[in-house]
């Protein structure tokens, strides 16, 4: 299971990258092309021709309408809010679910931040060589966790590494996670959250609980097959009247829910490309209060 999971980080950052070549990215990411496989690197270089980057787009667009700009958006939106938190201030920063995100090595703001990038072993120690052949070793402000969220202690995996949650401000990214984790696996990870200090932000993903549930569709077919009945890989999902209630268990209070026509006029309309934005995966901002 491990290992399935672990595969599952490479897809958004090939996105990323492809995107590059874009006239107009929605975001800008000059590392994506160097964290992926030497031959998924090969074909995004491929992509620099127009009819093979379109080729690419199309046929995900096919398969699973609106995925390939809500991939893109939801990555510009948690940078937006992180680099919001960072002007206000910010003692650190964690990644629940880093996978290869390069949101510690390219944001400038960042530079001085402590960094937690937590996520399973087998991704932590890819992601370790990575940075070690880029920047010849893991830059001395990020700290590199191994850890499952379903078994292993979160709070006690951050503190062995020294983060303290009730005493530093935090921003908590944990992005594209929460569908691959069991209910019980969510509120574990949101118990830990309910000891951050307040002040502390956080911004997650997540699926439409009427999506995993089969109960609608949003032109994802193809992804519900795929993901929840033949893999068996999501499990979890929330609807967007469910979000307030659930988080202000664990004393954390909505900021916004943005949904496909926010992403669709902050970022999409702005760069004059045309991608629709999926209703499948939704994204949070909170505020610990």
């Amino acid at each position: 299971m491990a290992s399935r999971l672990a595969q599952t980080a490479v897809g958004p950052m090939v996105i990323v990258a492809v995107d590059q070549h874009e006239k107009h990215p929605l975001i800008h990411d000059e590392l994506a092309h160097r964290m992926l496989p030497t031959a998924m690197k090969a074909f995004v270089t491929l992509t620099r021709w127009g009819p093979v980057r379109r080729w690419m787009v199309a046929g995900m667009e096919k398969n699973v309408p609106g995925m390939w700009a809500s991939f893109l958006c939801r990555k510009r939106y948690i940078d937006d809010q992180l680099l919001n938190a960072a002007e206000a201030g910010i003692d650190a920063f964690v990644t629940l679910g880093a996978g290869f995100d390069t949101r510690a090595y390219r944001l400038p703001a960042l530079g001085k931040t402590p960094v937690y990038e937590l996520d399973l072993p087998e991704n932590i120690d890819r992601k370790q060589a990575l940075l070690n052949k880029m920047f010849g070793k893991v830059p001395d402000h990020v700290t590199l966790i191994p850890i499952d969220f379903n078994t292993q202690d979160l709070k006690d995996a951050l503190a062995a590494h020294g983060h303290d949650s009730g005493n530093m401000r935090t921003f908590f990214a944990w992005e594209a996670v929460t569908q691959y984790l069991t209910e019980d696996g969510v509120r574990k990870t949101l118990a830990f959250l309910a000891t951050a200090r307040p002040g502390s932000r956080l911004v997650f993903t997540h699926l439409a609980k009427d999506f995993l549930d089969g109960r609608a569709s949003y032109g994802a077919e193809k992804l519900y097959q795929e993901y929840v009945v033949k893999r068996r890989l999501w499990h979890f999902g929330l609807n967007p009247d469910q979000i307030e209630g659930f988080l202000a268990e664990y004393g954390w209070r909505v900021a916004e829910q943005p949904g496909p026509p926010d992403f669709t006029a902050r970022y999409i309309e702005p760069t004059s490309r045309r991608l629709p934005v999926s209703e499948v995966e939704r994204s949070v901002s909170a505020e610990k209060i």
